[in-house]
């Protein structure tokens, strides 16, 4: 009976996304304009500030926020209003300049991404001082557990791929802001030490954590999770923002973004989105915009830097772009964000999440600056 029940609902969920992809497949040919993309991220980041301000959460420290508050940043950057730069710094102060409880879990030293840059444009001590004591402590432990997916190993090692986008950047963000090679390089070494042991070297994707290594999807594929790769690879690419021209092993991190990226365009779907699962995308059958926006702001900072071929991917992320802004309502809300999770599911025009419009802005962060030098996007 239970397996009957699945079947039944496998194929209504197939039936259900072919209706949406087709509702979906969008007019390609229309221009996509800078002041257009500033003005919507401007929209997203105002209706996230305020339901932030009205319903006064009390875990704005979290990694959930802390991603949130990177595309913020970057979107600060931009923007000629002074008020996210604003509403940054007074978070920040909020949390005194800390980072979370579970010392050693890269969710929770997250927001040292934010410090640091903070520290960068305003040169406070007090900005990066708590994290730069965490970070220490991190540099000096000798990191020689096995991360297998037990006894709280989270708590001290990166062994869930979500942990690429939450810990090397904030370790990589630091090293920018002190001068200090060794953040970067402690972040660089664990960097491999979790691909080693996540990276399907067949498929070219990133396991979630060891609990996945043996799991299957009804179409018996392996299950890659597309906001868990999309972690790893926004990860990639924010600890290459801080690895100078000439490091010791910057090239095998380009190169691994270059593999990584020919295979994550592989995986975009009729509509533009990657859906939850990567390799079983009518099982869940929507188009999720969390995953979606941390591929389209990889691939498009790979192509600002002149990793990644132009020709290539423009049309890849010309298309996600627009899937991206159908996922935005009226009031500026952003849908179809997953909710937390460990592994693929299903969400809708009403599922949204902090950390969703982080990769909806760092998206669009990297689009204004192609747009800024191209003025339009050229295939």
């Amino acid at each position: 009976m239970k397996k009957k029940v699945q079947r039944l609902m496998y194929w209504t969920l197939i039936l259900v996304g072919t209706t949406i992809l087709t509702s979906d497949l969008l007019a390609q040919d229309t221009q996509i304009k800078k002041k257009d993309v500033l003005k919507l991220m401007e929209k997203v980041a105002d209706w996230q500030i305020q339901f932030i301000s009205e319903k006064k959460p009390r875990n704005i420290g979290n990694w959930e926020y802390a991603v949130g508050y990177t595309g913020i940043y970057e979107l600060s950057r931009i923007s000629k209003s002074k008020s996210y730069r604003d509403t940054l710094l007074s978070i920040s102060e909020k949390l005194n300049w800390k980072t979370g409880r579970d010392r050693y879990h890269a969710d929770d030293y997250c927001i040292g991404q934010l410090y640091s840059l903070q520290y960068m444009q305003h040169k406070e001590n007090k900005m990066i001082a708590n994290f730069m004591d965490l970070a220490d402590s991190i540099v000096i432990k000798p990191h020689n557990e096995s991360l297998a997916w037990k006894n709280r190993i989270a708590s001290r090692e990166w062994a869930w791929c979500d942990a690429l986008f939450m810990g090397p950047p904030a370790l990589a963000y630091l090293s920018t802001a002190t001068g200090d090679k060794k953040y970067l390089d402690v972040a660089t070494k664990l960097w491999w030490k979790t691909t080693d042991f996540l990276y399907d070297t067949t498929e070219h994707l990133y396991f979630r954590d060891e609990s996945n290594f043996k799991k299957k999807e009804i179409n018996g594929a392996k299950v890659f999770w597309s906001r868990g790769n999309g972690w790893v690879i926004a990860g990639l690419v924010r600890l290459l923002q801080n690895m100078p021209a000439d490091y010791a092993g910057r090239q095998r991190f380009e190169q691994l973004l270059k593999e990584y990226s020919m295979r994550i365009i592989q995986l975009q779907q009729p509509d533009g989105s990657w859906h939850s699962s990567l390799l079983a995308p009518n099982t869940y059958p929507v188009k999720e915009s969390s995953g979606t926006g941390l591929y389209c702001y990889a691939l498009m900072w790979g192509v600002n830097n002149g990793i990644l071929d132009a020709k290539t991917y423009l049309p890849v992320i010309n298309k996600a772009w627009y899937t991206l802004t159908s996922c935005v309502a009226e009031n500026g809300k952003l849908g179809y964000v997953q909710q937390v999770a460990d592994s693929p599911g299903l969400c809708d025009e009403n599922s949204t999440k902090v950390y969703g419009v982080g990769a909806f802005l760092l998206a669009g962060s990297e689009i204004y600056k192609y747009l800024d030098k191209h003025k339009k996007f050229m295939f």
